[in-house]
């Protein structure tokens, strides 16, 4: 992926609201389903950590990982992925 489809993703993933949220629970195999659909979906996906803020980093890259997306960025306590969908009728990036 070319740093200019980072920066385009970076920018419309400002726009969106939350979809998943990171609980308690931590990285179960539900989440990891949840999350994997709502990215077949969406393509771009903000996941806020409300619960193991320290474990932040790690946990980005193991969903990273386990979901087959690109983790785009991570700010404070949000990670951004993003992963292309083949099937799309309106792709994110062109």
């Amino acid at each position: 992926m070319t740093q200019k489809q980072i920066k385009t993703l970076k920018g419309i993933a400002q726009r969106l609201d939350f979809e998943v949220r990171l609980g308690k629970a931590g990285l179960t195999d539900a989440f990891i389903k949840g999350l994997d659909e709502t990215l077949a979906k969406r393509e771009l996906v903000k996941v806020r950590f409300s619960d193991h803020k320290d474990e932040r980093k790690e946990l980005s890259l193991e969903i990273a990982e386990k979901t087959g997306a690109q983790l785009i960025t991570r700010v404070g306590h949000v990670s951004v992925f993003y992963r292309k969908n083949p099937d799309a009728k309106e792709p994110i990036l062109k």
